[in-house]
């Protein structure tokens, strides 16, 4: 993706970090001859050869699945927190703009079977219901709800790059910058607030 420079974040374990933290993705591929999205969970590891890995399955019904080949590659997007940015808010007359977090991670793909994407479900459903009351386990199942495993297709992408972009108003005065941090915060939306805690954490 495009990433001017001063938006451009080559912290790795600060990517790391966003994409665990914000692990629902799109996973786009070539699939007879058309691009494909899913909007999916994925989780992000480091395997024992010290690689990136990004691990998680789509329903087998999903054509997308079908061109998952080993080495073939993958493009998975992860979005944060995004918002509007008036240029009302700045001091000198300007165009209004968008401020946002996006990651794009490249990698090749390959299908998980049997025990790897039982481990793979695991971590998955472990990771999520740690926050719930009664949290689910995948060993606690019944046999007769873990059939439904035949209908999911398992994969694992080798990451081989991750590009990040951090739009967050680098590129104003320091008025302008502090002026956009307030207005978001006084939205009262998630989404801009969350924008604003970034821009804070950056000056």
């Amino acid at each position: 993706m495009f990433i001017a420079p001063y938006n451009k974040n080559e912290d790795i374990e600060e990517i790391r970090d966003f994409v665990q933290k914000n692990g629902f993705g799109i996973l786009i591929n070539k699939t007879n001859e058309r691009f494909h999205g899913t909007h999916i969970p994925l989780m992000l590891e480091t395997n024992a050869e010290g690689n990136d890995i990004l691990h998680g399955h789509i329903a087998k019904a999903n054509p997308q699945w079908k061109n998952f080949q080993t080495d073939d590659e993958i493009l998975v997007i992860f979005n944060g927190p995004h918002a509007y940015v008036s240029s009302s808010w700045y001091n000198h007359e300007n165009v209004p703009t968008w401020n946002y977090i996006a990651v794009h991670v490249y990698g090749s793909i390959k299908i998980i079977e049997g025990e790897e994407l039982m481990n793979s479900l695991r971590k998955m459903t472990d990771k999520y219901e740690k926050g719930s009351d009664n949290p689910v386990s995948v060993d606690k199942l019944s046999e007769k709800t873990m059939r439904q495993v035949r209908g999911v297709v398992g994969f694992e992408i080798k990451v081989t790059e991750m590009q990040a972009t951090y739009k967050l108003s680098q590129n104003r005065n320091e008025e302008d910058y502090h002026q956009v941090v307030e207005k978001l915060d006084a939205s009262k939306d998630a989404s801009a607030m969350a924008v604003a805690e970034e821009m804070r954490k950056l000056r």
